[in-house]
């Protein structure tokens, strides 16, 4: 028997087919996208502009490992599931700010786009999870070796270079492929959903550079 499940469930595999937790999957992915969309919709970017850096990001970081921190070490759904809200709020005040810099449409055709590809990558991940688990490795190399560029870039050299945008893209691709393929073959906790939330974000956002770089 799965402990893993059994934890989060209370029961056995049996209990709970492959299609009804991929529904939950999708129900809790809803659930971040819309608090994010309502976060959009009725929160001021300048509000969130005014909080000093530094504090904004003790604050976004501290947040997201909370969150981290409960959904992976919880027992209980609902403690899980608090921690998968604490990841999802922070994201959505880094969303708020930057979608207040673009036209809606293009906002809407960056929406568009992260959804076909997120499909495709999920059925990418369903048909050859093996190749993504094997890659799994380069992929967290080669967004650690991004991030410490980009650093450098911003701090030292004031300047940004678009095709990092372009890798960023295609190692959360990557990433998606894998997080959901490792949703269905291993685990099944809300630590998938969180997983696949912070992976289909952070692909939407390189998506609205590119596209607000081509406009």
């Amino acid at each position: 028997m799965d402990n893993s499940l059994r934890r989060n469930y209370g029961t056995d595999k049996g209990l709970i087919s492959a299609g009804k937790y991929n529904l939950v999957i999708g129900l809790t992915l809803i659930w971040g996208f819309v608090v994010n969309y309502l976060m959009v919709l009725n929160i001021d970017p300048e509000i969130i502009a005014t909080i000093p850096i530094w504090l904004f990001f003790i604050g976004y970081f501290g947040c997201c490992m909370a969150g981290i921190y409960l959904f992976q070490s919880s027992d209980k759904p609902a403690v899980s599931f608090l921690g998968y809200n604490l990841v999802v709020v922070p994201f959505g005040l880094i969303i708020n700010l930057v979608v207040s810099g673009y036209d809606p449409t293009l906002v809407l055709e960056a929406l568009r786009i992260t959804t076909i590809v997120t499909l495709a990558m999920m059925i990418l991940g369903t048909l050859f999870p093996a190749f993504f688990a094997r890659i799994a490795g380069a992929l967290t190399i080669a967004l650690l070796l991004v991030i410490i560029v980009e650093l450098v870039e911003l701090f030292i050299f004031k300047t940004h270079h678009g095709i990092l945008d372009w890798i960023v893209v295609l190692i959360f691709c990557g990433y998606i492929g894998y997080d959901w393929g490792q949703a269905n073959a291993k685990e099944k906790t809300v630590d998938s959903a969180a997983a696949l939330y912070m992976d289909i974000i952070n692909l939407f956002l390189r998506i609205l550079s590119i596209l607000g770089r081509r406009n």
